[in-house]
């Protein structure tokens, strides 16, 4: 009897420790798509534009850019040009590692690469914001490319 209520006892405050480790990591995700690209290849005057809503002018937000790929793609790293009414970037990052291992969570033969934008970013008007992202490599086709992501949460405080 006394086994069982402490075996009980355990596994309730494994499930409250649980729930509270899930709540407290959770993200305020307000927008997250995805564009796939046809035959996975990303074309470089195929601009993507993303068309997101902030309603809370009063929080600050994280941007991730997103680029999923195969092991087809040719390049340990990649250079982005993203734009929206104020401002154009210039962003490079790495796919792979000096040894050619890729970086970025791997799954189903597709590897995925978040690549953070902007990290307390605050948008002064509530509305409809854009934003476009193109490839700035040097081939006029990047091929194992299969989508470009945006993702935009609302930091907590």
């Amino acid at each position: 009897m006394k086994r069982s209520v402490i075996g009980h006892l355990s596994l309730v405050i494994c499930l409250i420790l649980g729930c509270m480790a899930f709540t407290s990591c959770r993200r305020d995700i307000i927008y997250s798509q995805f564009r796939a690209m046809p035959c996975n290849q990303w074309h470089q005057d195929s601009v993507q534009t993303f068309d997101y809503t902030i309603a809370d002018t009063s929080a600050d937000y994280q941007m991730l850019v997103y680029v999923r790929h195969t092991e087809h793609y040719p390049y340990q790293n990649m250079w982005l040009f993203t734009g929206d009414s104020a401002r154009q970037d210039t962003i490079e990052f790495y796919l792979a590692d000096d040894r050619g291992q890729w970086l970025g969570n791997k799954r189903n033969g597709f590897i995925e690469m978040p690549v953070l934008y902007e990290e307390n970013y605050h948008f002064s008007d509530t509305g409809t914001y854009h934003l476009t992202i193109q490839h700035g490599m040097r081939d006029s086709v990047l091929r194992g490319i299969t989508d470009v992501g945006l993702e935009v949460v609302k930091n907590e405080r």
